[in-house]
């Protein structure tokens, strides 16, 4: 009998996304020979929820009598044995909250990898916005490394103000797990979002007016970081769970109605369900993937544009500006102005139209204060982008 739908939906999922990280980073692996178990010898299994071995000491269900664990390998939830990869590996991290979601991620991680000769580590973060989180994330921690996965790191984080809660709080996990997989010099890192995270994303983007960029959602890959589960909804994270007795925490940040993410979730999402009919958030998911082919296609022409237009100084040249199609034209000015030093997180839509008025509308006005102290100026024919004092 092969494993839970969900479970085997997930494990595939996790599956391509490390096939990918092996074949880029050249792994192989050879799995151990078999070795018949010496009579009277118990099988060691280490079990996250103690289902796997009855009080007698017998092996869990699933398991092949005639397979001995090998060095540190630990049994799986699914009763089958795992044998680490070797020492020396790539190491792939998983960033678990102890959710449905980044648990079924782990789960499934820790079973595939090995295959592929890959190690597999995880991050779990410590936001402190709760009494008690220290010592959940000390929990995950342990859970995880009853999994088998090595390393594991608990780490605390310091929340800022800037851009809001759900901002601040992103802007620094983001930051530790950067720092974590560059300690580790991790192949990659794991994210556990899901297709009704993706939703969320492109309802969130299009209340925001952000454009194209926001409405194609998160990238199944971007630098170090790969989202396994886009195509796999929330619920099937939380059936994989439960069919592996892998235990989980709910965040009560995600039932906050102070959080927008959270009034998405619970609260505009159920009611486009309802009045729209089903499939609201697989159709919000593939629209995503389409603004994200529009997207990348626009980008690539903008970076070709800007190479063209612009002038030995630097500056770009107006009138060739002026030519292009307004998506491309916006795009070659954000590109200016995120390298002239504009943070990307603080760069709107209006702060580009108002720069794009100096190409397309130009009536003698002075200079333009964008954020990060940038300033953008018209000047004999060109527009020039440059940090104020430089």
């Amino acid at each position: 009998m092969g494993p839970h739908p969900a479970v085997a939906a997930i494990r595939l999922a996790v599956r391509r996304t490390l096939a990918d990280l092996a074949a880029e980073a050249g792994s192989t692996f050879t799995p151990p020979a078999r070795t018949a178990r010496p009579s009277g010898e118990v099988l060691r299994v280490d079990s996250l929820a103690g289902a796997l071995v009855g009080a007698a000491g017998q092996a869990g269900p699933g398991a092949d009598p005639g397979t001995t664990l090998i060095g540190n390998a630990h049994r799986h939830p699914s009763g089958l044995p795992r044998t680490p990869a070797a020492p020396g590996s790539p190491l792939v991290l998983v960033a678990v909250s102890g959710g449905a979601d980044s648990m079924a991620l782990a789960t499934a991680t820790a079973f595939e990898a090995p295959k592929l000769g890959l190690r597999v580590g995880a991050v779990t973060i410590d936001h402190g916005l709760q009494v008690g989180s220290a010592e959940r994330a000390a929990q995950v921690a342990e859970r995880l490394r009853s999994l088998g996965l090595d390393p594991v790191e608990a780490i605390p984080v310091r929340v800022g103000r800037d851009g809001g809660p759900e901002a601040a709080a992103r802007d620094a996990r983001y930051a530790a797990l950067d720092s974590a997989a560059e300690r580790h010099q991790a192949l990659a890192v794991l994210l556990g979002h899901t297709r009704d995270d993706q939703a969320e994303t492109v309802l969130l983007g299009l209340a925001r007016g952000s454009g194209s960029r926001s409405l194609a959602g998160m990238p199944a890959q971007k630098g170090r970081y790969r989202r396994p589960l886009l195509e796999l909804d929330r619920a099937a994270t939380r059936q994989a769970c439960t069919a592996q007795a892998i235990p989980v925490w709910d965040d009560p940040h995600n039932c906050d109605p102070a959080y927008t993410r959270s009034r998405v979730r619970h609260e505009v999402l159920p009611v486009l369900e309802k009045h729209l009919g089903g499939g609201v958030v697989e159709a919000l998911a593939r629209t995503a993937r389409l603004f994200r082919d529009d997207a990348d296609a626009l980008d690539q022409w903008a970076a070709l544009a800007e190479r063209d237009l612009r002038t030995g100084e630097g500056a770009l040249d107006t009138a060739k500006l002026a030519e292009l199609p307004p998506a491309v034209r916006r795009r070659v000015l954000r590109r200016a102005a995120l390298r002239a030093g504009c943070p990307a997180g603080d760069l709107f839509a209006r702060h580009l139209e108002t720069v794009d008025q100096l190409v397309t509308g130009w009536r003698g006005q002075g200079p333009l204060h964008l954020p990060g102290g940038v300033e953008a100026t018209r000047r004999c024919g060109t527009l020039v982008f440059r940090r104020q004092g430089d």
